[in-house]
């Protein structure tokens, strides 16, 4: 049974929210801005609005399946201990995170991931979360770069976790997303050293002077 809730999980991680959104409006995300499905470039391309929806349901897509999961296996009166809960609880949000990351329904392509993976640290680590969304704000706010924000916050969660004395699951399933959203951001790194990354500041300069 623990096979068919991942699998389930990874169905609906695979679910391409900001591609679904976009379509509504008559815009294909994958055509347009950076080419990415995830909440950023709908915001950039279609307004905060769909960029917070996108958000929300990218986050949705691991909280619902690992906490369906955790109901139904503390529930079903399975013999099964606590740690194999939370372990199974655990594979579903890499599940989950695999499924944007590489949807199913997209040819085993998707997002970068960073919505989805603080989905799963939601339910698995709230206060790393805490933590790692106030580093998030601060870097974006000083540097303009959502990017870098994202890739310290991948990089460190798994410090975070093990600080808070957070389970080996969480800390080996924190390392291994934050190793796949560096992958993911490939192209951002380059763009960072070589200066040409998307700056929100700026980006919100060139808005205003159009108006």
């Amino acid at each position: 049974m623990v096979y068919l809730l991942i699998i389930v999980a990874y169905l609906v991680g695979s679910i391409p929210t900001g591609l679904i959104l976009s379509r509504a409006t008559g815009v294909d995300i994958r055509k347009s801005g950076s080419g990415n499905i995830g909440a950023t470039n709908v915001t950039r391309l279609l307004g905060k609005k769909l960029g917070a929806l996108t958000l929300v349901g990218d986050v949705l897509k691991a909280v619902i399946p690992m906490l369906a999961a955790h109901w139904y296996l503390v529930r079903s009166g399975m013999a099964i201990s606590p740690h194999e809960v939370d372990l199974a609880v655990s594979l579903c949000g890499g599940a989950a995170f695999l499924g944007h990351v590489y949807s199913i329904y997209l040819k085993f392509r998707g997002g970068k991931g960073v919505a989805t993976a603080l989905g799963v640290f939601v339910v698995l680590e709230p206060l790393a979360v805490l933590i790692s969304l106030l580093l998030f704000i601060a870097v974006v706010y000083f540097s303009g770069y959502v990017a870098l924000g994202s890739l310290l916050v991948a990089a460190l969660m798994s410090l975070w976790i093990w600080l808070l004395k957070g389970s080996a699951n969480h800390i080996f399933l924190a390392f291994f997303i934050g190793v796949l959203i560096w992958l993911k951001h490939a192209e951002n790194i380059r763009r960072l050293f070589e200066g040409t990354e998307s700056n929100w500041r700026v980006l919100k300069k060139e808005k205003n002077k159009a108006k």
